[in-house]
């Protein structure tokens, strides 16, 4: 049964519910043992975050910030605040320094958590810069706080201010004075195409998205589920309120190069996840396949090919499934299907939403082939999440994104624009009159920019408008949609189309080096480093190959015609992705114009 309460009295209400039962499986900073926290301590622990943060004088609405890696900390400050109803601005623990800086300025934070030695440097290096910071606030005690910094503590410091909860009967006015009008967080967009934007979202959209949510995602107290995007991004955060809200017990994952050991370790039953994260399981069980002999490939093949008639062709589409078909795919599950999952950790596996950019039907088609469960959704940051997702109890259609969430109008307007309305929707950007003219309409609808359409109830999307080329042939080309294509190929990591003004398709490749290697020294190429690997013409040869398979079902002026292998990744650091990995396509093509030129010369 679902909690539904302001976020101020969650961990509260869930504690008197569940007691001493398992609230958070973690592993403090750098060690490699997992611990759990009960409901009751997650409940004593927040009251005195609360208790601190009234010490240190934070007052309603007044903001704070979190720099750094998910982490228990991490939830004790979030609902911590939300008790004394100030604001959390959340950051990535990828975050620079200019970045940090440009936030914190803007949002007058006052106190500024951080997570590992490296937040906390950057977050000392920038201290003078910003006149509304008075703390930072140390997750993790071992870091090594500079002798000569008294504006710095660590985390254990800063909650024993509230240990005996000296405050309480101050924080428990606050609770009763807590309503839907206050803003809850501001959460800075990634920037694809300029300054980040600070999105204002209150408690009201976070209560109206988890009723919403709750109706339609079959996630329970019984569940175990693991966190894999940072809390920063608001997929992850409204998924771990959404489950925290059924009593579900949370499995919080630090690092997220680790998630499949994690996985491995401590068997979640469900995770909210970006495509990217699915192609890899797919890229990884494919090449294992591969590998093995003939008569194991025919069998997968054969496991596979059930998969789909039961859990696409009938499951999925709300048919159900003859007794022979039931039959066979129980003991292919039990001999095949079980043995994949089990590989990744997935022992039980429930539900795992997956949003944040395309899926490939193909990727969807095989995860759900093996007997996961993906929901397919679409949502914003603007939308707090969820704007449309698959459901258990209607029919649904690979390569759709579901069916809008109870209270969401959705409407399709001119350039086939996805258009907003409803109490899950921001009421806007923070401090950004200009931009919020821009978003939102007489009618009261935001503009999401994505372009869509609705076909029997469920919503497809289509492209990014801004992101739509025209090559000087006059043709359209979507670039995200073939990207996504070239990202299920093994050797492909990263990938860059390029087509606005352009005579023809062609696209910036960063291989999947282990294995590009890998088929280099079983073909005798010899090479020095990667740039040599990258220009050899056989290596070229062949993945030009692969890519020319993949697209076979695009139009003639949509297929890529050349490509370049770069040697080194597309990375934050060089500002080509965003903090959520999305590709900022215009620094791409700054940092890359000779070899994009190069690929047009006759």
């Amino acid at each position: 049964m679902q909690t539904i309460c302001h976020l101020s009295m969650l961990v509260h209400e869930q504690a008197k519910k569940y007691g001493d039962r398992t609230a958070v499986t973690f592993r403090s900073f750098g060690d490699t043992q997992w611990k759990n926290v009960s409901w009751n301590h997650f409940s004593l622990r927040v009251k005195q975050v609360s208790n601190a943060l009234l010490n240190l004088g934070i007052k309603p609405q007044e903001r704070i910030a979190v720099f750094s890696q998910n982490s228990i900390q991490y939830l004790y400050t979030d609902f911590g605040a939300y008790g004394v109803r100030a604001v959390t601005v959340p950051f990535y623990a990828t975050n620079s320094e200019q970045q940090i800086q440009f936030m914190i300025n803007d949002a007058q934070i006052r106190l500024l958590f951080v997570g590992e030695q490296e937040q906390y440097e950057k977050a000392q290096r920038i201290f003078p810069l910003c006149s509304t910071l008075e703390r930072i606030i140390v997750f993790d005690d071992g870091v090594h706080i500079a002798p000569a910094d008294s504006n710095a503590m660590h985390f254990s410091e800063f909650v024993a201010l509230g240990e005996d909860l000296p405050r309480q009967s101050e924080l428990e006015v606050l609770w009763s004075q807590a309503n839907d009008e206050d803003m809850c967080n501001i959460l800075y967009t990634s920037g694809t195409t300029g300054e980040s934007k600070g999105v204002m979202l209150t408690y009201g959209q976070y209560g109206a998205a988890l009723v919403a949510n709750g109706k339609c995602v079959d996630v329970g107290e019984n569940d175990r589920v693991i966190n894999f995007l940072p809390f920063t991004h608001i997929f992850e955060r409204g998924w771990a309120y959404l489950c925290m809200s059924v009593g579900a017990q949370l499995i919080v994952n630090t690092y997220p190069q680790e998630i499949q050991q994690s996985m491995r370790e401590t068997h979640p039953t469900c995770m909210s996840s970006v495509p990217r994260f699915w192609e890899k399981v797919y890229v990884a069980v494919k090449d294992k396949i591969e590998r093995a002999g003939a008569v194991k490939q025919r069998l997968f093949a054969h496991a596979l090919a059930v998969g789909k008639r039961y859990n696409v062709d009938c499951l999925i589409r709300g048919k159900r499934p003859s007794l022979a078909l039931a039959l066979e795919y129980k003991l292919i599950d039990r001999a095949i299907l079980s043995m994949v999952r089990k590989q990744i950790g997935l022992d039980h596996p429930n539900i795992f939403p997956t949003a944040g950019a395309a899926v490939s039907p193909e990727i969807e088609q095989f995860v759900l082939s093996v007997g996961i469960r993906m929901i397919a959704g679409y949502g914003l940051t603007e939308s707090l999440a969820t704007v449309s997702c698959d459901r258990k109890d209607q029919p649904c259609t690979i390569g759709s994104v579901g069916r809008p969430i109870d209270g969401v109008e959705v409407k399709i307007g001119e350039n086939d624009e996805v258009l907003l309305k409803g109490p899950t929707i921001t009421k806007g950007y923070y401090k950004r009159d200009n931009a919020n003219a821009e978003a939102f309409d007489a009618d009261g609808y935001f503009h999401t920019g994505d372009a869509g359409y609705i076909k029997d109830g469920e919503l497809f999307l289509k492209e990014r408008i801004k992101d739509l080329f025209k090559t000087s042939n006059g043709k359209y080309i979507a670039p995200q949609m073939v990207e996504s294509m070239l990202l299920v190929d093994k050797y492909v990591d990263q990938v860059a189309v390029v087509a606005d003004e352009r005579k023809f398709v062609s696209a910036l490749l960063v291989p999947d080096f282990r294995l590009l290697e890998e088929f280099a020294r079983e073909q005798g190429i010899d090479f020095a480093d990667h740039e040599e690997l990258c220009a050899h013409p056989r290596v070229n040869a062949m993945m030009m190959e692969r890519i020319e398979t993949l697209q076979q079902s695009l139009a003639h002026y949509e297929k890529v015609k050349r490509i370049t292998l770069l040697p080194h990744p597309f990375s934050m650091e060089t500002g080509e992705l965003t903090s959520t990995l999305k590709l900022k396509r215009p620094v791409v093509y700054k940092n890359y114009k000779e070899i994009i030129d190069k690929m047009y010369e006759e």
